[in-house]
């Protein structure tokens, strides 16, 4: 079958491979779309590896034990090696797609809406009525936050370098747009909120913009990191201002979880925002399209920020 992997350097390789063969607990699924995250390619890497982090598609053929799926269902997932014909799903993380949702749509779910989920909800408590501050809100994690935010009843204010993005915005629910890629924000989060600051922050950009996300944050404010667009991992911190206004500064990431930890996080989001793509409250911003064959092209254009929401291949 054809697959994609990763090289040292961080370009991508075309490769004919076997398919493989699903494990206990495993689906094997013939993939129809999959969609490009910008984390699979960020730090150094050391040694060629399957490309593609999440994808739907059709299930083939079960492992053993597995009594959730069975060949022909629709489903979608975290999916490591997902640039490919044919990839393995972990039963424990798979979930039932939508009827609503098109393969692109699908795919371009698991991995921005689970961060989304596991940041405002399982760890983020935000509540309706409340302010959601969003750095880099035009990437696909940002724009997942936007909507889920909404959807909860929550308001949300977005940071982006582009003005022509942020207007696109507004029909998801945008209420406050800042163009800006400088830490020069906090005034206005201030004026946008009466005084009182963001209860929540999702830090999409990184280091530059963290002294000034602590100015914006409520009282007992909340704080998630999730990614690194100016590539800086550092930050000063006001440790009077944390201490004083009792804030939480808490990381969202998969890293160092385990597969029950992260089903832990699909079996919540499962129940408390997959019914919101499902009656079409929530529908995943799709920026484009590419055949699978083109997507080195369609890395090119995540490389160079000219997406809105997330960029999809088709197989």
């Amino acid at each position: 079958m054809r697959a994609y992997y990763t090289v040292p350097g961080g370009s991508l390789e075309a490769r004919d491979i076997a398919v493989p063969a699903p494990g206990p607990g495993q689906l094997l699924v013939r993939i129809r779309a999959a969609g490009l995250n910008r984390g699979e390619f960020l730090g150094k890497i050391a040694a060629a590896k399957p490309a593609g982090t999440d994808a739907a598609g059709e299930v083939d053929k079960v492992g053993e034990g597995v009594t959730a799926f069975k060949p022909g269902d629709r489903v979608m997932a975290r999916c490591p090696g997902g640039f490919a014909e044919y990839a393995l799903m972990d039963a424990r993380e798979t979930m039932a797609v939508p009827q609503r949702l098109s393969w692109e749509e699908a795919a371009a779910a698991p991995i921005v809406f689970l961060v989304v989920y596991d940041m405002l909800v399982a760890q983020g408590r935000l509540k309706p009525g409340e302010w959601l501050l969003v750095t880099g809100i035009t990437s696909g994690v940002g724009v997942a936050a936007l909507q889920t935010a909404k959807a909860l009843g929550a308001n949300v204010i977005g940071t982006s370098g582009s003005a022509d993005k942020l207007e696109k915005l507004k029909a998801s629910g945008l209420d406050v747009a800042l163009a800006t890629r400088r830490p020069d924000f906090a005034d206005a989060v201030m004026k946008a909120t009466d005084g009182k600051g963001a209860n929540l922050c999702v830090n999409n950009v990184g280091g530059t913009v963290f002294a000034e996300i602590l100015r914006c944050l409520a009282f007992e404010g909340r704080l998630a990191i999730v990614g690194y667009l100016d590539g800086v991992l550092k930050a000063e911190i006001d440790l009077d201002a944390v201490h004083a206004k009792r804030l939480a500064i808490f990381g969202v990431s998969n890293k160092l979880r385990n597969a029950e930890q992260r089903a832990r996080t699909v079996r919540g989001f499962s129940a408390d925002v997959l019914p919101l793509l499902a009656d079409g409250r929530i529908r995943p911003l799709v920026d484009r399209v590419y055949p699978f064959d083109q997507l080195p092209a369609a890395k090119a254009r995540m490389d160079a920020n000219q997406h809105l929401g997330k960029i999809v291949v088709t197989l």
